[in-house]
């Protein structure tokens, strides 16, 4: 297949897709969209390998982690692991995170990240410093994975750049010297973004850069005009956050066309144009061809 486009985050493996993830995924790559899917916890991280080598002469691909709010007990979303009791059990109990477990899948050679990882504060409960501490000491062996396989990371932040930003810079040894990665659903201010284009990361814009400015939400516009070109990838953190005019409705990576479209006009460039920039941004940083 030609690659015109690329979903470099997307969950096309979660329980929302259960009964049509091989159609979904056909649909993408029929309009030419590469993807990978992306891990939150051991299940969706197998699943996403899985997944990947269903696809095997394909441009799918699998990132292996675990997302901070499965460190410990979580909201429940039935999107993501379904409705079953085995699911219920696992967000009432959180996760550990197992080295050896996600290793084996790092070395997957169709396992192209380590994540989603990082910090997320908007979804704490309990014990406030006792939920912190757990993301962060997850946090921090998924960065040294990442440095051991030498593959990037695939980092989600909330309501934590600061904290990020710091854990980041102090680690920086310990992190794969090659492409560091992308922070995925970039919501932070310019000064976030100035920071961690310092350190070497990119940055992934999904369905809401065409949503109609809103107070309190991040400024989309002025964060992709300051962005390089070639920092900036295109995701739709399927099933999530559908892109104008799909809104509403479950997502999909051969929606993320959309996506790009936006990123071309913040940019006053042609859609052509910005799309081979981030299927070539992420070739470089995720180290695939096609």
């Amino acid at each position: 297949m030609t690659l015109k486009f690329f979903d470099a985050h997307a969950h096309a493996h979660f329980a929302a897709f259960k009964d049509d993830y091989r159609e979904t995924i056909r649909r993408a790559l029929a309009a030419g969209v590469g993807l990978i899917n992306v891990g939150t916890q051991k299940n969706t991280s197998c699943r996403a390998v899985e997944v990947a080598h269903e696809f095997e002469r394909n441009p799918v691909y699998a990132a292996i982690g675990l997302h901070p709010i499965h460190t410990a007990k979580s909201h429940h979303d039935e999107n993501e692991l379904g409705g079953g009791e085995a699911a219920k059990a696992f967000t009432s109990r959180g996760e550990e995170f197992d080295y050896a477990y996600y290793k084996k899948l790092a070395l997957d050679l169709k396992t192209v990240a380590i994540g989603e990882c990082g910090l997320d504060y908007f979804h704490i409960e309990g014990d406030i410093e006792v939920m912190k501490r757990k993301q962060r000491e997850a946090f921090l062996e998924q960065m040294k994975l990442s440095g051991e396989v030498k593959k990037p990371l695939m980092i989600h932040c909330r309501d934590a750049f600061s904290d990020l930003i710091d854990v980041l810079s102090a680690n920086y040894e310990t992190l794969n010297t090659g492409n560091l990665g992308v922070v995925h659903f970039f919501t932070g201010t310019k000064d976030d973004a100035k920071k961690l284009l310092d350190l070497g990361f990119g940055f992934t814009f999904g369905g809401t850069v065409t949503y109609p400015p809103k107070a309190g939400i991040s400024d989309y516009k002025t964060l992709v005009e300051y962005l390089p070109l070639d920092r900036i990838l295109s995701e739709t953190d399927a099933p999530y956050v559908a892109p104008i005019p799909y809104r509403g409705k479950r997502n999909e990576p051969a929606y993320v066309v959309e996506t790009v479209k936006k990123l071309a006009e913040i940019k006053g460039i042609s859609v052509e144009k910005m799309a081979t920039q981030t299927v070539e941004n992420a070739e470089r940083i995720f180290g695939i061809s096609h």
